[in-house]
């Protein structure tokens, strides 16, 4: 009934969904049908013939109205907001960071949809230097989301779970099964914004895996260097 994330099935999904706007809709025909159609023809079109002045500009400040509430709505809501607030965290004890660099807060990464978190580690990895950065995830993917390089010509497979619970064993043991057989990953990376669960965590160790829990993501959002944070030896940053 319910994936791993928590979601619930698409099929069981998509037949609520569906029996919701049958109801929905059946019952909104009647309003419209009985009611509402006695008001627009009797009503409402007495009160326009009697009063079209006032009718008219009545409608034009409700348009107007209407038009500066989706200006307001845009401005409060469609501002891009990066991190710098609201999550307090150490600082990184190695050089300065940017003041205008890249960084995310962990409310934006958990709200985001999962092309967009893909995206953000994406843009993360440009801001840290990596060499063409790009998002391949989709269909047919087969385990890599990201891909990139850094100075020493070493290739990152990147596969990215924004999963509301911990990913599990069988994800890793998919991911091990492409990322170097398939894409040839001198690196092969999973991050997972909630953690893994412990035998996700022994397989990883056991097949070399490199693994981004919720902690060193945060880390890695919040401004320090990817390698930093997983401690993998480069002496080009």
């Amino acid at each position: 009934m319910f994936d791993e994330d928590g979601s619930l099935d698409p099929l069981l999904k998509f037949l609520l969904y569906a029996v919701i706007v049958l109801a929905v809709g059946k019952m909104l025909w009647e309003w419209l049908t009985e009611d509402v159609g006695q008001w627009i023809t009797v009503d409402l079109w007495g009160l326009i013939a009697d009063h079209p002045w006032w009718t008219g500009l009545f409608v034009v400040g409700g348009v107007s109205m209407l038009l500066l509430l989706g200006r307001i709505l845009s401005f409060l809501f469609g501002a891009n907001t990066y991190a710098n607030a609201d999550e307090t965290f150490a600082a990184p004890s190695g050089d300065a960071i940017e003041a205008d660099a890249l960084t995310f807060k962990m409310k934006q990464l958990s709200s985001m949809s999962a092309t967009g978190f893909g995206q953000a580690c994406t843009d993360l990895l440009a801001r840290d230097g990596f060499r063409r950065p790009k998002r391949v995830g989709g269909a047919g993917d087969l385990g890599v989301d990201i891909t990139a390089r850094d100075d020493q010509d070493r290739l990152l497979i990147v596969q990215c779970k924004q999963y509301q619970s911990p990913v599990g064993s069988g994800h890793v043991q998919k991911f091990n099964g492409t990322a170097r057989p398939h894409h040839g990953a001198d690196l092969p990376i999973m991050i997972a914004l909630n953690g893994f669960t412990q035998p996700a965590i022994d397989f990883a160790q056991h097949h070399q895996l490199i693994l981004m829990s919720r902690p060193e993501l945060k880390r890695w959002a919040h401004g320090e260097h990817l390698y930093d944070v997983l401690g993998i030896p480069s002496t080009t940053h």
